[in-house]
């Protein structure tokens, strides 16, 4: 996969970064979390690509907007830590103590993460990990895609007259996976707008699971997938339908799904 990353950048994990202070000197560098909003590199904020180019090192998945990696000093060390289902892996362990090392070289480090790093992004694992190590942590918010990507596709999260409420739950699993924490009795009488993350693959049984719960299988949904990209698509259909017309349109990940009757007004996007 193309990640668009400079051609003449490091991609490897090397030891930690040099430049950093020598092992005497015990100089500790930082961590900052920078949300890299849903994918449009324009999304990244002030903050963001401002800490992007101060960084001596940048550990970086594959959700967040890589063509912002171009802002690196040419002397930054960008580190692949992307986790691709059935390919490439790093895992999170792993991933805290790449984070730590480098830190502890005294090497300014950022971890670059796709829309925001509290919203199903692990940033606070990460924050906890270097903190207790005695590693200064601070965080630059991201535009989150759980509002940013029904927002590019047209469907607000609230609107004056429909909803005064919304929601945001991760699909990874279904309502009826035993390893689901999310409460779907209640979102099924919840009757805002419900935004979920990563739930394409669990899409047939999330619609099934509300659906047995009371919701009205009627209820207007959507999927959006690679918002704000070239690539954006847009499945509108119902609860009911919205499983079949998503896998009948090749939806993959990145993707959300948006369930209320926001979904229903249809703004008009521009050409």
């Amino acid at each position: 996969m193309a990640l668009h990353v400079p051609a003449d950048r490091s991609t490897t994990i090397p030891d930690p970064a040099p430049g950093g202070a020598s092992a005497g000197e015990q100089q500790v560098g930082s961590v900052v979390l920078v949300g890299g909003g849903p994918g449009d590199p324009d999304l990244l904020t002030v903050g963001g690509l401002r800490a992007l180019r101060e960084a001596d090192v940048v550990l970086y998945d594959h959700l967040a907007p890589l063509a912002c990696l171009a802002e690196c000093r040419p002397d930054a060390v960008l580190i692949d830590v992307a986790k691709f289902p059935r390919g490439h892996q790093t895992g999170q362990d792993r991933i805290n103590e790449l984070l730590i090392e480098h830190a502890r070289g005294g090497a300014n480090v950022v971890r670059f993460k796709g829309g925001d790093p509290f919203v199903f992004g692990r940033g606070s694992e990460e924050w906890l990990a270097c903190a207790e190590v005695g590693i200064p942590v601070r965080v630059i918010p991201g535009v989150s895609s759980s509002i940013a990507g029904p927002e590019l596709a047209g469907i607000p999260v609230t609107h004056r007259g429909l909803t005064q409420q919304f929601t945001v739950v991760t699909g990874h699993v279904g309502p009826d996976h035993p390893a689901t924490t999310v409460d779907w009795d209640a979102l099924a009488r919840f009757g805002g707008t419900i935004v979920i993350l990563m739930g394409v693959k669990a899409l047939p049984g999330i619609s099934a699971g509300l659906i047995a719960r009371g919701m009205d299988p009627h209820t207007p949904a959507a999927v959006v997938a690679n918002a704000g990209l070239p690539g954006q698509a847009v499945i509108r259909g119902t609860l009911a339908s919205l499983p079949e017309e998503s896998t009948a349109a090749g939806v993959q990940p990145p993707a959300l799904t948006i369930i209320g009757a926001v979904t229903a007004l249809d703004l008009p996007l521009p050409d």
